[in-house]
């Protein structure tokens, strides 16, 4: 049953959101020190799970008329009749009580702001319905991780962590509408919204582009802030933008309007290895200049 549940959720996708909430984290740090580490690392670890599988669970229930009409989703948990409706809406249920529960021993801030971050990454399953602008909403709900996980050892939020979440925010937009490019002619369908049903594939990959072209500006930025701040090893610290940008580009690389058969590898594999890449050099980066 668990593993059922892991697949409901993609578990392994966190991978995209944890290494930026670890560089939140290990900034907040840099400004306060004296926070009990250990335990205050693991309840934000555990946020950050609560809130993903209440995110991705909740799509799923939200979404399992349409993902039993589409061919790519249709052999999903619920359409596949793998687990009920009823036991997902539980799932989802008990991580949203997970979620505040744990908010509410860090900090007043993350308590007071938990539903907020709650309708933010729920609100996204409704937004395709509406507007094309899904992608970015998307893009909120993971910029969170970072911002988060700074407010939760500081109980503030500033210059760099903002710039942080803002590249987060523009690079999971960029990257999602290139996920949406092989739903193009579904949405249309079903009168669905997403930049490529609403613009066409060429316009959509255009502003991906641009979206990139954004986080990399701010992930510029937040290096630039950051290093006047801490001085961390600026070496390092710039290799990771430029690492991460580079992967980016790449990312554009393998796709093509009118060929998707390589959208699972832009989309899993190289922004996979772009935010590993990225946390973990400049995790270190702060770290060792600290």
């Amino acid at each position: 049953m668990l593993r059922k549940y892991l697949s409901l959720v993609k578990f392994s996708h966190t991978i995209f959101a944890l290494p930026f909430a670890a560089v939140g984290f290990t900034l907040g740090v840099l400004h306060s020190p004296q926070a009990a580490l250990g335990w205050l690392g693991l309840k934000v670890l555990l946020c950050m799970v609560f809130a993903r599988n209440t995110a991705m669970a909740f799509n799923r229930l939200v979404d399992a008329e349409i993902d039993k009409l589409n061919p790519r989703t249709s052999v999903r948990e619920i359409p596949a009749g793998v687990l009920e409706s009823g036991q997902v809406k539980w799932f989802v249920l008990v991580n949203v009580v997970l979620f505040i529960l744990t908010t509410s021993t860090i900090n007043t801030l993350c308590f007071a702001l938990s539903p907020v971050a709650l309708i933010v990454i729920m609100g996204y399953s409704y937004t395709k319905r509406v507007t094309p602008l899904c992608h970015v909403i998307l893009g909120v709900g993971l910029a969170l991780a970072p911002v988060g996980a700074f407010m939760a050892v500081t109980g503030q939020i500033n210059l760099p962590v903002l710039l942080l979440g803002f590249s987060v925010l523009c690079w999971v937009g960029g990257f999602d509408v290139i996920y949406a490019l092989q739903d193009e002619h579904f949405d249309n369908d079903h009168d669905l919204y997403s930049l490529p049903s609403w613009l066409g594939g060429s316009k959509a990959l255009m502003i991906s582009r641009g979206l990139h072209i954004l986080s990399f500006l701010c992930l510029a930025g937040f290096a630039w802030t950051t290093d006047q701040i801490f001085d961390p090893l600026s070496w390092m610290l710039f290799l990771a933008v430029a690492g991460f940008s580079g992967l980016l580009v790449f990312q554009h690389r393998l796709v093509k309007p009118e060929d998707l058969s390589k959208v699972n590898m832009a989309f899993f594999t190289t922004n996979g290895i772009a935010s590993l890449s990225f946390g973990a050099l400049t995790v270190l980066a702060l770290v060792l200049g600290s």
